[in-house]
């Protein structure tokens, strides 16, 4: 085959699974040049040194392409993509790159003649792993599945093998007989017994296990009962997670076409009619077939469609847009100015040459002006501490949404609601844009993505009984207000902290309260962990303590719903009875003791022995 090397003609289409990884180079009237194959690659499993790892090893045994598209296991948040386009960019600098999941670019592939405008199209994926993705006429797009091998991946090779091998384990156990299939999985891993799968499975990888599936169907060709009932298993996961799709996209009955995809149904004939007449049955009408060429292919059209578009068109992997859709359009206020947070401080411009005391002093100083700056928003504060008191009153909940030190300072505001105030660890709750590795550590792009907030609100189940408090210093981020404006749909009351009084709001991005303190520009330009930080700690306090307080948690300054979970605590907790009773330490102890350690009762018990 003619290897050609003009990069104006060619383009790369890559699908990477969890079984391998296929390139194609193609010219722009979508011929083949060349394929290779390289190993697995699943977004979830790897490292960002791997990513760019794996394609520059793809880049280097192929001619510089005009555009490059990915659709790669598990790539599913704007974050994944952001990730696996910086990757891409290392192999191939200044190459336009789409990209989206293995799923999208399968059903990119299995388009046909049959009109687009019409068919709603599902494609039913099993390989290694297993799921669902399925597009309507109208755009709407649904995934059922796709979870990884730990949560889901029902049907696939690796779910068949894990099947196998827990059905032939509870077959030796109830009969004392290693059934055959039992004896196939041994032969075929080289084990000498059944307890050395323990081990076996404990170091196992996923593509280890799935590759097990073949010895499965080998067993049940030859009638083994247990391959066959596995087997039965499998193909009705996968046809109840395909007609799942189905109905989330069309009404029951309309013409569907279901499109086979990925090893297990390519390479098992047999297996794929069963699935496809169980899916007949569900869904009368249905049409099942086979995925006729490579899902790369579908790459190879989405790095086309990008080739012949304007080079201005094209996006570098920090620009990849928020995935949020019209009827989730999240709007964000304007400004007449810079942020105060992102101005350089006069006071601190010679920063780097003062003494190491004289830098002190100065931070100090410009912390000791934060209190008069909250000051003079007292209104706006105490209404935030009476909305959320209403609210968790009639069993709303409160709920912090932020990123980066913003939304640091919102988990740890929540965290110490149930240990001071003994409240159900639910009812003030944090929303940390890039999620849980984002509390420790730096998620590139968390905070740009608003799609992203406004799903974790959705998920969190808000409603029209909460309060979401929206924490960004500039007053900007997109997370935020994604967020924000989820909650607002749902109903919930919403407010924003943030320390940017050069804001405008409209009827599309007002919150119904906003906190703006100016606070002035950092010390350290646009490091707003210093003196936003500061403040927005101390506003959540304020927030946080007196809701408590309006709710009874507190009587006189006591916080007699402690939690005594600790030592220091439990001292603490017997000082409070000893106060509000009057009752010497002694007999406060053995009151909370009495208790179970509950202050109230036990303040009740002291008084009445007095």
């Amino acid at each position: 085959m003619q290897r050609l090397t003009n990069r104006e003609y060619l383009v790369l289409g890559i699908e990477c699974g969890g079984t391998r990884t296929v390139a194609l180079v193609a010219d722009r009237s979508g011929n083949l040049v060349e394929r290779i194959e390289g190993p697995a690659a699943n977004a979830r499993l790897l490292t960002d040194d791997q990513l760019s790892a794996h394609f520059k090893q793809l880049a280097a045994e192929c001619p510089k392409p005009a555009a490059v598209g990915i659709g790669m296991a598990g790539v599913r948040s704007a974050d994944d993509r952001r990730r696996v386009a910086s990757a891409a960019s290392v192999a191939w600098p200044n190459v336009p790159c789409w990209v989206g999941n293995d799923l999208e670019t399968a059903l990119e592939a299995a388009g046909n003649s049959r009109s687009e405008q019409t068919l709603t199209r599902v494609i039913l994926i099993s390989g290694t792993g297993s799921c669902s993705y399925g597009r309507n006429p109208r755009g709407q797009t649904a995934k059922v599945g796709g979870w990884g091998h730990l949560l889901g991946d029902q049907g696939s090779g690796y779910d068949i093998a894990m099947d196998a091998m827990r059905a032939v384990v509870q077959q030796y156990d109830r009969t004392g007989q290693w059934p055959r299939l039992g004896r196939a999985l041994l032969r075929a891993l080289m084990l000498n017994g059944p307890e050395d799968l323990i081990g076996w499975i404990h170091k196992a990888s996923k593509p280890d296990v799935a590759a097990l599936a073949k010895e499965v169907f080998a067993d049940a060709a030859v009638g083994d009962t247990i391959a066959r009932q596995v087997l039965r298993r499998a193909a009705t996961r996968l046809a109840e997670t395909a007609a799942a799709c189905a109905r989330r996209l069309s009404k029951h009955g309309q013409p569907i076409e279901f499109v086979f995809v990925g090893g297990v149904l390519k390479n098992q004939p047999q297996f794929a009619r069963r699935v496809a007449n169980l899916l007949k049955e569900k869904w009368p009408g249905a049409h099942c077939r086979q995925l006729q060429r490579e899902g790369a292919w579908g790459a190879v059209a989405k790095a086309l469609k990008l080739a012949t578009q304007p080079t201005s068109s094209t996006a570098s992997p920090r620009q990849i847009q928020s995935r949020v859709s019209p009827e989730m359009a999240c709007p964000i206020p304007t400004a007449t100015g810079p942020s105060p947070t992102e101005q350089r401080n006069p006071r601190s411009m010679q920063l780097d040459k003062l003494s190491t005391e004289a830098a002190v002093q100065l931070m100090l100083a410009e912390d000791a002006r934060i209190p008069a700056a909250l000051l003079k928003k007292p209104r706006s504060i105490a209404r935030a501490v009476t909305m959320v008191a209403n609210a968790l009153k009639r069993g709303g909940r409160l709920f912090y949404v932020g990123a980066g030190t913003s939304g640091r300072l919102g988990v740890l505001d929540a965290s110490e609601c149930p240990p001071t105030f003994s409240v159900p660890s639910d009812m003030v709750q944090a929303i940390m844009a890039g999620g849980q590795r984002a509390i420790w550590s730096s998620v590139e792009g968390a905070e740009d993505d608003a799609f992203a907030g406004a799903e974790a609100v959705r998920f969190r189940g808000v409603t029209d009984k909460d309060v979401v408090i929206g924490i960004a210093a500039s007053g900007r981020t997109p997370f935020v207000w994604g967020a924000l404006h989820a909650a607002r749909r749902a109903g919930a009351a919403t407010i924003l902290i943030c320390f940017n009084p050069r804001l405008r709001f409209d009827r599309t991005t007002c919150p119904d309260l906003v906190i703006d303190p100016e606070v002035g520009p950092e010390i350290l330009t646009g490091s707003t962990r210093l003196k936003a930080g500061t403040a927005t700690k101390l506003v959540l306090n304020i927030i946080s303590t007196l809701a408590m307080v309006r709710l009874g948690k507190v009587i006189s300054n006591l916080m007699v719903d402690v939690n005594p979970a600790n030592a220091k605590l439990r001292d603490r907790a017997t000082r409070i009875v000893s106060e509000l009773s009057g009752a010497d330490e002694a007999t406060a102890r053995a009151a909370l003791e009495k208790s179970g350690w509950n202050v109230r009762r036990a303040v009740q018990a002291c008084i009445a022995k007095r």
